[in-house]
């Protein structure tokens, strides 16, 4: 999570994380802390259970994370995105970090530039973007289905019921 303004989105994206078995998480530049009010009402616990970091400087942290091999897959709307749905065409043999940006300004361009791909999530009504706790957590659940091939595994079929 690249300068994301609101608490409640980071909040938001933590639950998102956790119940896609998703971490770490990483915070940078002005991203509100887990410790924020906001955070945890969002977050509802998650923001004590999944492991997380922060950094000022959210272009250091993928540099380092690309030398350890990990794939970095920008969320955004930029020109050069492709679908979502074309990463089924796309060995994904690495770890892979989902990296989202600024709710207004998007993903950091020179963070955009070190991202291996970037995607896009396909909508058919005039706005072209989406909350971005929700594209978060459709991104998150796709990788999911693609790299295990079916949702999370340890599902409570009778809890997920009410």
């Amino acid at each position: 999570m690249d300068n994301l303004r609101s608490a409640y989105n980071v909040g938001s994206i933590f639950r998102i994380a956790d119940a896609c078995g998703v971490s770490p998480l990483y915070l940078g530049g002005i991203t509100p802390l887990p410790t924020h009010p906001g955070v945890k009402k969002t977050a509802l616990g998650a923001e004590e259970t999944l492991p997380w970091s922060y950094t000022p400087n959210s272009v250091k942290l993928a540099q380092t994370l690309k030398h350890e091999g990990y794939f970095l897959l920008g969320v955004e709307t930029a020109g050069n995105a492709r679908s979502l749905f074309d990463l089924e065409k796309i060995s994904l043999s690495q770890p892979v970090t989902i990296v989202v940006g600024n709710e207004i300004a998007g993903i950091d361009p020179g963070l955009q530039h070190l991202c291996d791909t970037l995607v896009w999530i396909p909508m058919r009504g005039y706005k072209r973007s989406l909350n971005v706790a929700v594209a978060f957590g459709i991104v998150a659940y796709f990788l999911r289905y693609l790299t295990r091939g079916t949702l999370p595994e340890d599902i409570d079929e009778g809890s997920a019921r009410g």
